[in-house]
């Protein structure tokens, strides 16, 4: 599973920065945001990897969505793909962009990988094990890492979306006791609290699954947990009710690791 999805990611990435060097290509979806040259590509590269080595499983995907083309899921195991978040930040010539592709099972993601090209940087979990791979000019995966959630540092280090931030996000850090706070685009986030690099992302404007599941499975395989407000885990699948219908997540809060002393706080 592990090796199928890095090599899916890698060869997504690269088109992607072949897109970028030679301009992104740009048009709007009928939701009127940003899809490039450089989305469609890549998409179409994981697709093509997934059906070849998990046929079988039924995946929802970002750019499929958007042109009206459900899968029919109706097993408890399914992909969901992104293959270029953070779109507005590709085309701004941001390095924060990444290639996500998560496998959830019972509405858990149980493996994933985070690739972000610019960085030469890949994320990826599999059977409770997270790892960071440096990536070489030749796109071809290097040495790797264990990575861990970090004992949490006081005050906490927050990050926040770089493109979609709110008003409570500042209210619910101050809950906390934290000012000290980073912004960074597309699902780079989840890794930084796998990795250690901070303790806390709460987010409270809107997501899709497909936007947060690889990095939430980084995450959960480094020890971290991403809660809904109430204090449940996140899970995945289409939600036929409510406000969040569909492949829309929920507001949520992800952690490195959870202080004692704020675990009342975890339910938002």
């Amino acid at each position: 599973m592990r090796h199928a999805l890095e090599q899916a990611a890698l060869e997504a990435g690269s088109a992607i920065l072949a897109v970028a060097a030679k301009g992104p290509g740009i048009r709007l979806k009928s939701d009127q945001s940003p899809v490039t040259e450089a989305d469609e590509q890549a998409e179409a590269i994981v697709l093509a990897h997934l059906a070849e080595h998990f046929a079988g499983i039924p995946v929802v995907a970002e750019e499929e969505i958007a042109a009206g083309r459900f899968p029919a899921v109706n097993c408890p195991r399914f992909f969901l793909v992104d293959a270029l978040d953070g779109t507005k930040e590709f085309i701004a010539g941001k390095p924060d962009y990444t290639v996500n592709i998560a496998l959830i099972d019972q509405g858990r993601p149980v493996a994933g990988v985070v690739y972000a090209p610019a960085y030469r940087k890949l994320y990826s979990a599999d059977a409770g094990i997270a790892e960071a791979i440096a990536v070489g000019d030749d796109g071809m995966p290097g040495a790797r890492r264990t990575i861990r959630t970090r004992t949490p540092q006081d005050p906490l280090v927050a990050i926040a979306s770089r493109s979609h931030n709110s008003p409570r996000t500042g209210e619910y850090l101050s809950g906390l006791g934290t000012d000290r706070f980073q912004s960074i685009g597309s699902s780079l986030k989840f890794c930084m609290l796998a990795e250690g690099e901070a303790d806390v992302y709460p987010r409270f404007t809107r997501t899709m699954q497909w936007d947060t599941a690889a990095g939430d499975a980084v995450l959960r395989a480094a020890g971290g947990a991403t809660l809904e407000l109430d204090g449940r885990p996140l899970l995945y699948g289409e939600r036929r009710e409510g406000p969040d219908e569909g492949y829309a997540n929920p507001y949520f809060v992800a952690w490195g690791r959870i202080p004692h002393q704020y675990r009342h706080l975890a339910r938002g």
